[in-house]
């Protein structure tokens, strides 16, 4: 095992590195797990951490992701040099295309009648929305601490029966409490939901073929526009622009209701757009049964058009296309069209819609009740680092936060969300003994650390410092086989205490530091402990890696 106060060369140790941390980055506020009942949601109480984190801009709030891109452009933690080394961190009760808010992901739940909430540090289920008698039709989107979906039911609807055809709700993203919902008379609801400068988009059909395009008040569910279309593709929202597919055309519209371009496709016979167009660096990417084309996403003049059928909506990262037909990725210059490369999967695959994220580009290929693959490429040569067979039909990847996520889903059999990760994901808290202190008293505060994997936790530090009005009493550690030692003030003294694991954290185990102080402070002063923790062991998502809890003096 290596030692964590080692310097070498110049180099700081983890004790060190894990001071600098402290001092450098602003604690986070701790708020214990709250069990939430409301109409309608489930939730549970078994969840280890608390699921709370802060928000991250490496969220993945939705299908298209919030820059209409499936680009992740603040992943750091997962690339091309350890991408290869991905292993299973957990796996879930959910299906559908999953999403990544704050720490939680959101996916369908139960039957398909759900919208649950898990955890995403652990896979542990927080809270889960019923539809009973609809089905959950779309991918969540979460904007502003807002879930959206949309559902339909599972039995006979519209005219004669007081089932509506098509429900698009507002829950609390953090408690699954409803906020509001949509209920229109049209008959299908034909698209995913994209939520966009306050504005809830999806397409939904009249009869087989015509429909509407509707924009929502994303606060209110109040209508903001409703548009006339032709098979309606899933939209894209992007500088108060909505891009759509409309038939065998592509339609940009303001929503204030004005018309600003449609994009009639005349190079073939009965054109139809499928997927979401994709906006980047000023061009809308949208595809055909067989051709990409890219338009300016102003004018809709057209730049450049490739004779690849693309069933499944495209991504763009750094200048590059990327878009799959059938067993094949090809990845384009998106300014020119020019052909970099292609990668195709022997054995008649479907590959679904690419996501890119630091250098990498994840894809699924399922087969018809045949092999399912779940691959990362190098984004810039098509070499393929990594793959897993996975028994289910996949839905697309995304990469949040240090992982990556897929569901799979088959007839007969209960979907499954998988996360996969690197290294280990410690995960820790402070609680103390007493949310009630006077002067006087000896107050203990808990320091638990999780690994949550998929990793072995080599070289594990903690590090805080006797809380500014008490003094040190003592410190006891719990948890692993080699419990470790502490560096800590003389007895009544103040200043830092360092805590080294003994030998190594298997993942989903949990070391425990646990700090006993005798408090000084006066009546009304607050008293706040800070912590951080790091490994030796690469950390795919240090934003759970410190924690602060403050109480005042009664």
């Amino acid at each position: 095992m290596k030692s964590p106060l080692c310097v070498v060369n110049g180099k700081r140790s983890v004790s060190s590195r894990i001071v600098s941390l402290m001092l450098t980055i602003a604690p986070l506020c701790l708020i214990p797990a709250a069990t939430y009942t409301i109409a309608n949601a489930q939730t549970s109480n078994d969840v280890p951490p608390a699921a709370t984190s802060a928000s991250s801009p490496g969220d993945w709030t939705q299908f298209l992701r919030d820059n209409m891109e499936r680009w992740n452009p603040y992943e750091t933690a997962l690339g091309v040099n350890n991408a290869g080394n991905l292993k299973l961190k957990w796996k879930s009760s959910s299906g559908g295309n999953p999403v990544t808010a704050n720490g939680v992901v959101y996916g369908v739940g139960g039957d398909g009648s759900q919208l649950s909430a898990i955890d995403a540090a652990t896979g542990q289920n927080l809270w889960s929305f019923d539809v009973p008698g609809f089905s959950v039709r779309t991918t969540p989107a979460v904007v502003n601490g807002v879930v959206y979906f949309g559902a339909v039911p599972t039995g006979e609807c519209g005219s004669g029966v007081p089932t509506p055809c098509i429900s698009v709700y507002a829950l609390n993203a953090r408690t699954g409490a409803e906020l509001w919902r949509f209920n229109p008379t049209d008959f299908l609801l034909a698209t995913d939901i994209t939520v966009a400068d306050g504005a809830v988009c999806f397409g939904v059909l009249t009869d087989l073929v015509d429909g509407y395009m509707y924009a929502l008040d994303a606060g209110t569910g109040a209508v903001m526009l409703k548009a006339n279309t032709f098979n309606p593709s899933t939209p894209s929202v992007a500088n108060g622009w909505v891009y759509f597919g409309n038939g065998g055309s592509v339609t940009a519209l303001t929503l204030s209701f004005s018309r600003r371009w449609d994009y009639v496709i005349k190079e073939q016979s009965d054109p139809v757009v499928f997927g979401a167009p994709v906006v980047a660096n000023g061009m809308i990417y949208f595809a055909t049964n067989s051709s990409i084309y890219a338009v300016n996403a102003n004018s809709g003049k057209t730049i450049w058009v490739d004779a690849i059928g693309a069933l499944t909506p495209q991504a763009v990262a750094n200048g590059v296309l990327y878009a799959a037909f059938g067993d094949n990725l090809y990845a384009l210059n998106a300014a020119t069209g020019e052909r970099l490369w292609s990668f195709a999967i022997v054995g008649n695959f479907h590959i679904l819609p690419p996501a890119v994220a630091n250098g990498v580009v994840y894809l699924s290929a399922t087969q018809l009740r045949g092999s399912n693959q779940l691959i990362a490429l190098n984004a810039s040569t098509g070499a393929k680092l990594w793959s897993v067979d996975l028994p289910l039909d996949l839905s697309a990847p995304i990469v949040s936060n240090g992982n990556v996520y897929v569901t799979g889903s088959s007839f007969g059999s209960k979907s499954q969300l998988y996360a996969f990760s690197v290294g280990s994901d410690l995960f820790l808290r402070i609680t103390p003994s007493t949310t009630t202190v006077h002067q006087g008293d000896l107050l203990t505060y808990a320091f638990p650390v999780w690994n949550l994997g998929p990793d072995v936790a080599e070289g594990e530090v903690l590090n805080t410092q006797v809380p500014a009005g008490t003094v040190f009493d003592y410190v006891r550690i719990s948890g692993t086989p080699d419990l470790g030692t502490c560096t800590t003030p003389p007895y009544q003294g103040t200043g830092q205490i360092v805590c080294h694991e003994g030998d190594g954290m298997a993942p989903n185990t949990t070391w425990t530091v646990r700090l006993t102080v005798k408090v000084t402070a006066f009546a009304g002063t607050v008293i706040t402990a800070n912590a951080a923790t790091m490994a030796d062991t690469p950390d795919p998502n240090k934003a759970n890696n410190m924690a602060t809890v403050s109480l005042t003096v009664q």
